[in-house]
């Protein structure tokens, strides 16, 4: 998440967020926060449709944060607010690692399935014309019950 979407969740303004991570930079390592290039931060700001540099917008590209960078903040700031919001967080990328690994299952089996079935198409094809007959009426081999008369003028 970037660090204006983060100051907003959390309450605060983005630049109070960004001096709390700066005073507690050792608390940032790479895997919890890093700060965007300027070429990622054209291309994203073309995408959100943000003011262009020297307009009154940012001056510097955002710092974007992990679920762990996130919580981090939370401890940083150290406000109810914070604390809740950090909970929130990563209930949040919970669901998401949950629904990606999901995803990456249900492949894993279609992948697999597809995988066994190359070659068969000509055995599945059996089968399923062998439960086609198996469907189909029986042909009618009933007799009539009873005597038949051999003079119809009666």
């Amino acid at each position: 998440m970037l660090d204006s979407d983060l100051a907003e969740l959390f309450g605060v303004e983005t630049r109070v967020l960004t001096q709390a991570m700066k005073r507690n930079i050792d608390r940032f390592p790479e895997d919890f926060m890093f700060q965007l290039t300027t070429k990622e931060w054209d291309v994203l700001r073309s995408q959100i449709e943000t003011s262009k540099k020297g307009h009154g917008g940012r001056r510097y590209p955002p710092y974007a944060f992990t679920e762990h960078g996130a919580t981090m903040l939370a401890s940083v700031l150290k406000s109810k607010r914070a604390v809740e919001v950090s909970i929130l967080v990563v209930r949040a990328f919970m669901r998401l690692r949950e629904i990606l690994t999901t995803h990456k299952e249900i492949t894993r089996k279609l992948t697999e399935l597809e995988r066994k079935l190359t070659g068969h198409d000509r055995d599945i094809k059996m089968i399923f014309d062998a439960i086609n007959q198996l469907m189909k009426p029986l042909p009618s081999n009933k007799r009539k019950i009873g005597f038949e008369r051999k003079d119809k003028s009666k």
